[in-house]
Protein backbone atom coordinates (compact mmCIF):
# COMPACT_ATOMS: atom_id res chain seq x y z
CA UNK A 1 0.00 0.00 0.00
CA UNK A 2 2.83 2.44 0.85
CA UNK A 3 4.47 1.75 -2.53
CA UNK A 4 1.14 2.50 -4.32
CA UNK A 5 0.81 5.80 -2.42
CA UNK A 6 4.39 6.74 -3.34
CA UNK A 7 3.61 6.02 -7.01
CA UNK A 8 0.47 8.20 -6.90
CA UNK A 9 2.27 11.09 -5.18
CA UNK A 10 5.29 10.73 -7.48
CA UNK A 11 3.06 11.23 -10.54
CA UNK A 12 1.75 14.60 -9.28
CA UNK A 13 4.92 16.51 -10.23
CA UNK A 14 4.83 15.59 -13.93
CA UNK A 15 1.09 16.42 -14.03
CA UNK A 16 1.76 19.86 -12.52
CA UNK A 17 4.60 20.49 -14.96
CA UNK A 18 2.39 19.45 -17.91
CA UNK A 19 -0.47 21.71 -16.78
CA UNK A 20 1.89 24.65 -16.42
CA UNK A 21 3.44 24.00 -19.86
CA UNK A 22 -0.02 23.66 -21.48
CA UNK A 23 -0.90 27.12 -20.22
CA UNK A 24 2.50 28.54 -21.13
CA UNK A 25 3.14 29.75 -17.56
CA UNK A 26 6.43 30.19 -15.74
CA UNK A 27 7.01 29.02 -12.17
CA UNK A 28 6.89 32.71 -11.22
CA UNK A 29 3.46 33.12 -12.88
CA UNK A 30 2.08 30.14 -10.97
CA UNK A 31 3.66 31.31 -7.73
CA UNK A 32 2.14 34.80 -8.05
CA UNK A 33 -1.32 33.42 -8.84
CA UNK A 34 -1.38 30.59 -6.27
CA UNK A 35 0.69 31.89 -3.35
CA UNK A 36 2.93 28.80 -3.46
CA UNK A 37 6.64 29.71 -3.54
CA UNK A 38 8.70 29.17 -6.69
CA UNK A 39 11.10 26.85 -4.83
CA UNK A 40 8.20 24.70 -3.54
CA UNK A 41 6.69 24.51 -7.03
CA UNK A 42 10.05 23.54 -8.51
CA UNK A 43 10.59 20.79 -5.91
CA UNK A 44 7.01 19.51 -6.43
CA UNK A 45 7.44 19.30 -10.20
CA UNK A 46 10.80 17.54 -9.91
CA UNK A 47 9.49 15.05 -7.33
CA UNK A 48 11.78 16.32 -4.55
CA UNK A 49 8.80 17.32 -2.40
CA UNK A 50 5.63 15.36 -1.66
CA UNK A 51 2.41 17.28 -2.30
CA UNK A 52 -0.16 18.02 0.38
CA UNK A 53 -3.68 19.47 0.29
CA UNK A 54 -2.50 22.90 1.42
CA UNK A 55 -0.45 23.16 -1.77
CA UNK A 56 -2.63 21.16 -4.19
CA UNK A 57 -5.91 23.00 -3.55
CA UNK A 58 -4.73 26.42 -4.77
CA UNK A 59 -2.99 24.78 -7.74
CA UNK A 60 -6.13 22.84 -8.72
CA UNK A 61 -8.11 26.09 -8.47
CA UNK A 62 -5.53 27.98 -10.55
CA UNK A 63 -5.39 25.33 -13.29
CA UNK A 64 -9.17 24.84 -13.21
CA UNK A 65 -8.96 21.08 -12.75
CA UNK A 66 -10.46 18.80 -10.11
CA UNK A 67 -8.10 17.73 -7.36
CA UNK A 68 -8.67 14.14 -8.51
CA UNK A 69 -7.00 15.00 -11.83
CA UNK A 70 -3.87 16.28 -10.09
CA UNK A 71 -3.38 13.13 -8.06
CA UNK A 72 -4.56 10.72 -10.75
CA UNK A 73 -7.44 9.35 -8.70
CA UNK A 74 -9.05 6.31 -10.32
CA UNK A 75 -12.37 6.92 -12.08
CA UNK A 76 -15.41 6.25 -9.94
CA UNK A 77 -17.55 4.96 -12.79
CA UNK A 78 -19.89 7.93 -12.38
CA UNK A 79 -20.12 9.59 -15.83
CA UNK A 80 -21.95 12.68 -14.59
CA UNK A 81 -20.25 16.05 -14.77
CA UNK A 82 -20.76 18.04 -11.59
CA UNK A 83 -20.94 21.67 -12.65
CA UNK A 84 -21.15 24.38 -9.98
CA UNK A 85 -23.63 27.07 -10.97
CA UNK A 86 -23.10 30.66 -9.87
CA UNK A 87 -26.27 32.62 -9.05
CA UNK A 88 -26.39 36.40 -8.69
CA UNK A 89 -29.15 38.98 -9.15
CA UNK A 90 -31.63 36.72 -10.95
CA UNK A 91 -28.99 35.19 -13.22
CA UNK A 92 -27.52 31.70 -13.02
CA UNK A 93 -24.28 30.96 -14.86
CA UNK A 94 -23.19 27.35 -15.33
CA UNK A 95 -19.52 27.17 -16.39
CA UNK A 96 -19.06 24.75 -19.29
CA UNK A 97 -15.27 25.07 -19.49
CA UNK A 98 -12.93 23.98 -16.73
CA UNK A 99 -9.66 25.73 -17.47
CA UNK A 100 -8.72 29.35 -16.98
CA UNK A 101 -7.62 31.42 -19.95
CA UNK A 102 -8.77 31.13 -23.52
CA UNK A 103 -12.43 31.14 -24.43
CA UNK A 104 -14.78 30.53 -21.52
CA UNK A 105 -18.23 28.99 -22.11
CA UNK A 106 -21.26 29.41 -19.86
CA UNK A 107 -24.89 28.38 -19.99
CA UNK A 108 -26.82 31.37 -18.67
CA UNK A 109 -30.37 31.33 -17.28
CA UNK A 110 -32.10 34.62 -16.53
CA UNK A 111 -35.33 34.88 -14.61
CA UNK A 112 -37.87 37.37 -15.86
CA UNK A 113 -37.36 39.54 -12.75
CA UNK A 114 -35.27 42.24 -14.44
CA UNK A 115 -37.88 42.93 -17.15
CA UNK A 116 -38.89 46.54 -17.03
CA UNK A 117 -35.82 47.38 -14.99
CA UNK A 118 -33.89 50.41 -16.06
CA UNK A 119 -30.86 49.21 -18.10
CA UNK A 120 -27.54 49.72 -16.36
CA UNK A 121 -24.95 49.07 -19.10
CA UNK A 122 -21.46 48.04 -18.02
CA UNK A 123 -18.10 47.68 -19.76
CA UNK A 124 -15.16 45.36 -19.11
CA UNK A 125 -12.25 43.71 -20.91
CA UNK A 126 -13.10 41.00 -23.41
CA UNK A 127 -15.24 39.88 -26.31
CA UNK A 128 -18.58 38.07 -25.99
CA UNK A 129 -20.67 35.84 -28.20
CA UNK A 130 -24.27 34.90 -27.23
CA UNK A 131 -26.55 32.18 -28.64
CA UNK A 132 -30.18 32.12 -27.46
CA UNK A 133 -31.49 28.65 -26.62
CA UNK A 134 -34.95 29.47 -25.20
CA UNK A 135 -36.94 32.61 -24.54
CA UNK A 136 -36.36 36.21 -25.60
CA UNK A 137 -33.36 38.27 -24.51
CA UNK A 138 -33.29 42.06 -24.41
CA UNK A 139 -29.76 43.25 -25.20
CA UNK A 140 -28.87 46.90 -24.78
CA UNK A 141 -25.61 47.49 -26.63
CA UNK A 142 -24.33 51.06 -26.69
CA UNK A 143 -27.24 53.22 -27.82
CA UNK A 144 -29.07 50.31 -29.50
CA UNK A 145 -31.77 48.06 -28.00
CA UNK A 146 -32.19 44.54 -29.45
CA UNK A 147 -34.51 41.62 -28.81
CA UNK A 148 -32.97 38.23 -29.57
CA UNK A 149 -35.08 35.07 -29.91
CA UNK A 150 -34.22 31.36 -29.77
CA UNK A 151 -31.75 30.48 -32.53
CA UNK A 152 -30.32 33.99 -32.85
CA UNK A 153 -26.80 35.03 -31.94
CA UNK A 154 -24.94 38.25 -31.16
CA UNK A 155 -21.29 39.13 -30.73
CA UNK A 156 -19.70 42.29 -29.36
CA UNK A 157 -16.63 43.88 -27.84
CA UNK A 158 -17.33 44.24 -24.11
CA UNK A 159 -15.78 47.72 -24.12
CA UNK A 160 -19.17 48.69 -25.62
CA UNK A 161 -21.58 49.42 -22.75
CA UNK A 162 -23.95 46.43 -22.55
CA UNK A 163 -26.81 45.06 -20.43
CA UNK A 164 -29.26 42.22 -20.85
CA UNK A 165 -32.45 40.85 -19.30
CA UNK A 166 -35.53 38.85 -20.23
CA UNK A 167 -37.48 40.69 -22.93
CA UNK A 168 -40.89 39.40 -21.86
CA UNK A 169 -40.72 38.60 -18.14
CA UNK A 170 -40.21 34.87 -18.78
CA UNK A 171 -36.97 32.95 -18.21
CA UNK A 172 -34.41 33.02 -21.00
CA UNK A 173 -31.55 30.56 -21.57
CA UNK A 174 -28.48 31.23 -23.66
CA UNK A 175 -24.92 30.12 -24.21
CA UNK A 176 -22.25 32.76 -23.62
CA UNK A 177 -18.72 32.43 -24.97
CA UNK A 178 -16.35 34.95 -23.51
CA UNK A 179 -12.79 35.64 -24.58
CA UNK A 180 -10.08 37.98 -23.42
CA UNK A 181 -9.64 41.28 -25.23
CA UNK A 182 -8.76 40.73 -28.86
CA UNK A 183 -9.71 37.05 -28.73
CA UNK A 184 -12.68 36.38 -30.98
CA UNK A 185 -14.52 33.23 -31.94
CA UNK A 186 -13.69 31.90 -35.36
CA UNK A 187 -16.69 30.38 -37.11
CA UNK A 188 -15.96 28.42 -40.22
CA UNK A 189 -18.55 27.51 -42.80
CA UNK A 190 -18.30 24.92 -45.50
CA UNK A 191 -17.42 26.41 -48.89
CA UNK A 192 -20.20 26.53 -51.47
CA UNK A 193 -20.17 23.54 -53.79
CA UNK A 194 -18.91 24.50 -57.23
Amino acid sequence: MANELDDVLGAVGPRLRALRAERDLTLGDVSSASGVSVSTLSRLESGQRKPNLEILLPLARLYGVPLDDLVGAPPTGDPRIHLRPITHAGMTAVPLTRRPGGLQAFKMVLTGDARGAEPDPRVHEGYEWLYILNGRLRLVLGDKDFELRAGEAAEFDTHTPHWFASADGKPVEFISLFGQQGERMHVRARPKPS
